[in-house]
């Protein structure tokens, strides 16, 4: 068996097992894209949670021994949900980006690759594998670029032509010297739709994102988000698709090809009072096999909190003051303060003035009279 027929029967076989799209590239540097990440760490514009070695990134040939070919897949995830939750008054929602619908991807993508990875070593024994997905050392956005499943686009995302950028990206690097595909030419063209939703201003110009701008990064911080950014989360509890539903490429992409990628409604678009009260294995049972549960509850009830100061809810005030009371970590209680001081009202103010009573720590005290500054405002006018 040739080399050739043995990329055609990885082809055949990776749609069997339901990978949707598949490239080959070769493991050489990835040279283009090691300037890039000098400049991003330079601005000060990479998120912090990427492999801090800038080599592993871009050499395959340091992961694994005799490395030659890279294999780049890729599976197709909904963009719209099949079952929608009911609408009621006073029931307010958060929700969660695309990406984090269903099963965690992580679990899907090392599924389909282990499957590639026993498939590849049956018909050759003595071939090496090493596969990542998201978390390992590769750009899986440069992988599948270099390997024609798409080009990247201004939104840093890759766009395929069959499912736009609503994808999730794998890559498997092999010793086995598999025939490279051709890269696809950039078709984004003059387009600047992407730059022109993003709510943070994060992508700085086509192709080149400050991670620190990016809601998608703001909502798994663990920290106060700064007040800037706050009114432009909205009722987002993790992630971000505004850069994804604005390109022309995602109009109309829509696919349902994975069982495990189906969003069950009350836990993609949840309800936000509940979530403020969780316990750890409250939250682990309701949102632990989401991808966004990767960091943990105080995040998303950080993100609840000003989802409810959003939507301005008067009759989250009582669950505020609770998690006031009883949670010893600033960010959650600092954000809630602030929550109080957004939604207004005399009930929020006479939480705040109660609270102001019994808090000694300076940096709370300094919220809470902004919190009241906002609400004595808005009675003036």
């Amino acid at each position: 068996m040739t080399y050739n027929d043995l990329k055609a029967e990885i082809i055949a076989y990776s749609i069997e097992i339901g990978i949707d799209k598949i490239g080959f590239t070769t493991a050489d540097p990835f040279l283009e894209l090691r300037n890039r990440l000098i400049r991003q760490q330079e601005l000060g514009y990479e998120s912090g949670f990427e492999e801090p070695n800038i080599e592993k990134r871009v050499n395959p040939a340091g992961l694994l021994d005799g490395a030659n070919s890279i294999i780049s897949i890729a599976l197709a995830y909904p963009s719209k949900m099949k079952y929608r939750v009911e609408s009621k008054i006073g029931e307010r929602r958060g929700i969660f980006s695309r990406a984090s619908w269903g099963l965690d991807y992580h679990h899907i993508l090392k599924d389909r690759l282990e499957k590639l990875e026993a498939f590849i070593i049956a018909k050759v024994p003595e071939a090496k594998v090493k596969s990542m997905v998201d978390t390992g050392e590769l750009s899986d956005r440069a992988v599948a670029e270099r390997a024609g499943i798409g080009w990247s686009g201004k939104n840093c995302a890759v766009i395929t032509p069959e499912f736009g950028s609503y994808v999730y990206l794998g890559e498997m690097i092999t010793n086995l010297p598999l025939e490279p595909d051709e890269p696809m030419e950039d078709q984004c063209g003059s387009c600047t739709k992407c730059l022109e939703a993003c709510p943070t201003g994060a992508l700085v110009q086509g192709g080149q994102i400050n991670a620190k701008r990016c809601i998608s990064f703001l909502t798994q911080t663990k920290e106060m988000i700064p007040e800037e950014f706050r009114d432009k989360i909205g009722n987002r509890l993790y992630g971000c698709d505004s850069c994804q539903t604005a390109c022309p490429y995602n109009k109309g992409k829509d696919f349902h090809f994975h069982e495990e990628m189906e969003p069950d409604p009350e836990i993609a678009k949840p309800l936000l009072k509940p979530i403020l009260l969780l316990s750890n294995r409250e939250f682990k049972k309701m949102f632990g096999t989401a991808s966004g549960s990767w960091r943990g509850k105080r995040p998303i009830q950080r993100n609840a909190i000003i989802a409810l100061a959003h939507f301005k809810d008067e009759t989250a005030v009582t669950e505020l003051t609770q998690i006031i009371e009883n949670e010893p970590h600033p960010a959650i209680k600092g954000t809630a303060i602030w929550a109080l001081g957004k939604i207004g009202g005399e009930t929020a103010y006479a939480a705040l003035i109660n609270i102001k009573n019994r808090e000694k720590d300076p940096d709370i005290q300094n919220e809470i009279a902004k919190g009241l500054n906002k609400i004595e405002s808005k009675r003036a006018n």
